[in-house]
């Protein structure tokens, strides 16, 4: 067990399923691995398999046993006579039906984040708010097997349901990640780390303590859901010094339907679910060079009890 893996759980992989640090699987479906069924209306159900198992729906039933074995990527037919396409849940879709406790973050947001803090093969991460390991698994597979994860989190309980999602994806716990069930300032070591990212609910408590060991040059990206956090870690940044110019952002998808000449936006769409503020560290005693542009007027009013 590596250090700080505080009430670490062994993934029971079952066997049969194949081992893949990536969590890509191909082959033939085995019991013991969890796929997805889609029906002619799009709706999504995540089964796992288990020999003489059946999927019941109210178009009847779908027996496991016709799936294990077979190729993905394959129509099975209930004994209602509705058809299911059977393929392995790619990451986006894992994640979002994956068991969980607290709240993820969704694949929009864990793909700027990847993109918006440089994650890359080899780097130093450090993950404080695990929840249910959602961007774990994201951020365990851009560090990829030369880099090193360490994950931070407060609660026990979804410290360990977060084990269980990213043992399950992955088929095994990843020798790159650590996962720490305790305060992030408070279990913080002196490694130099590459990347930080944060997850919780006041990512301004922690700004002092991520400074002294994210390398120069190392990027920091907190999400959070609500404008006054927002507000409130950007103005820590600039107080603390010695970090570049916060950057806040949000990220909206908006699906298209597409059907002969009806093409148009569809009526459903993943908006708001929260900002990212990103910032690089600067070297040892360096502040960043003042901005050009002034505050709004009563931006620092008598109303404003932020930092200053």
């Amino acid at each position: 067990m590596a250090p700080g893996d505080a009430g670490r759980e062994e993934a029971v992989v079952p066997p049969g399923v194949p081992v893949v640090p990536s969590g890509v699987r191909v082959g033939p479906f085995v019991a013991g691995e969890r796929i997805t069924l889609t029906d002619n209306k799009n709706r999504r159900h995540s089964v796992l398999l288990a020999v003489g198992g059946r999927f019941h729906t109210t178009k009847g039933a779908v027996d496991h046993d016709e799936l294990i074995g077979g190729p993905e990527g394959v129509v099975v037919t209930s004994v209602g006579g509705t058809d299911y396409l059977a393929l392995r849940p790619l990451l986006n879709e894992y994640t979002v039906t994956m068991p969980r406790q607290a709240a993820v973050i969704y694949p929009k947001d864990a793909a700027q984040i990847a993109m918006a803090a440089d994650i890359f093969p080899g780097a130093r991460v450090v993950e404080a708010g695990v929840g249910s390991g959602a961007l774990t698994c994201t951020l365990l597979r851009a560090v990829g097997p030369s880099g090193r994860l360490t994950s931070y989190e407060r609660r026990d309980d979804f410290a360990a349901q977060a084990r269980r999602n990213v043992d399950a994806f992955f088929g095994v716990p990843l020798p790159t990640w650590s996962l720490v069930v305790g305060d992030l300032v408070e279990s913080l070591t002196e490694d130099p780390v590459d990347r930080v990212v944060l997850d919780m609910l006041a990512p301004w408590e922690c700004v002092a303590a991520l400074s002294a060991v994210l390398v120069p040059g190392g990027v920091l990206c907190a999400y959070v859901a609500t404008t006054t956090q927002l507000a409130r870690t950007v103005e820590t940044l600039r107080v603390q010094g010695g970090w570049t110019e916060p950057e806040a952002t949000e990220t909206l998808i908006r699906a298209w339907h597409a059907e002969g000449l009806a093409v148009r936006p569809r009526h459903d769409m993943v908006g708001h679910t929260g900002f990212l503020v990103t910032a690089r560290r600067l070297a040892p005693g360096v502040t960043a060079p003042p901005r050009k542009r002034r505050p709004a007027p009563g931006a620092y009013g008598q109303d404003y009890t932020g930092p200053r």
